[in-house]
């Protein structure tokens, strides 16, 4: 059963189920609509129109929402825009054609999953789509804000193997990501570091291009070089010479 509290600011005039899927109509419930720039209410009708825009599924069928919106005149005297289509903010996005949560749970299939993977597993679940859609929806999510830095890692990714490689930076104190650059020159990477001042501590590979673009970037920082090659690349020399790994790695 749908109910109008599932569509917010909306009246579900009628459900039809067609082939496994359902059609909900539905119009806004209020009676008038407030321009978009002036904030002026209006009750004068221009014209009315349908939209039609992919819901969350329901019962594993899909949902194809129908809403009825009109759009109004603005008389406000200061007002550029003559007319404007009443605002549903919590339900649909001007000129969308999927419903606000639709479009959040793709995105979250995406960030599990990726694109090719994520649209099989999204068709799954009545929500079928394309790769480069879930991969759109990905990268329109909006990221937190970064807020104040203290401490920051940077370390290269692969953006494909052994060919092209960009720049993850990582916020050590709330230990999670923060931003990605398309490259590991010091360049790029001191740039970031002169948009972000404040940095107290830098951990960083042993790269002669992140040495630099911290030197550059955030001269007062304490660098900190990982140990990860040592521990990696330790065995082996440690092994030639007769050393061994529990009398080095305490070192290290």
């Amino acid at each position: 059963m749908i109910l109008s509290s599932s569509l917010p600011g909306c009246i579900v005039d009628q459900v039809v189920r067609c082939s496994g899927h359902l059609i909900i109509l539905a119009s806004v419930r209020r009676d008038h609509g407030r321009c978009l720039d002036c904030g002026e209410p209006s009750s004068a009708v221009h014209s009315r129109y349908v939209r039609h825009s992919a819901d969350l599924p329901s019962l594993s069928e899909a949902v194809t929402l129908r809403l009825k919106v009109r759009r109004f005149y603005c008389h406000h005297p200061t007002c550029r825009r003559r007319t404007f289509v009443e605002p549903l903010p919590r339900l649909l996005p001007p000129r969308a054609r999927r419903t606000g949560r639709h479009a959040r749970e793709k995105a979250r299939v995406g960030f599990a999953f990726g694109g090719e993977a994520g649209a099989r597993h999204a068709g799954h679940l009545s929500m079928a789509t394309s790769p480069d859609t879930v991969l759109r929806l990905v990268h329109g999510v909006k990221l937190p804000p970064i807020g104040p830095l203290q401490a920051v890692g940077i370390d290269d990714w692969a953006i494909r193997k052994e060919q092209t490689y960009g720049t993850l930076v990582g916020d050590l104190d709330r230990q999670r990501p923060i931003d990605l650059l398309p490259d590991r020159s010091s360049t790029t990477v001191a740039e970031w570091l002169r948009r972000n001042p404040g940095i107290a501590v830098i951990t960083r590979d042993r790269s002669s291009e992140y040495a630099r673009a911290a030197t550059m970037g955030a001269p007062a920082a304490l660098q900190v070089a990982d140990r990860w090659h040592l521990v990696k690349g330790g065995p082996i020399p440690c092994r030639c010479g007769g050393v061994k790994p529990g009398q080095w790695r305490p070192a290290v």
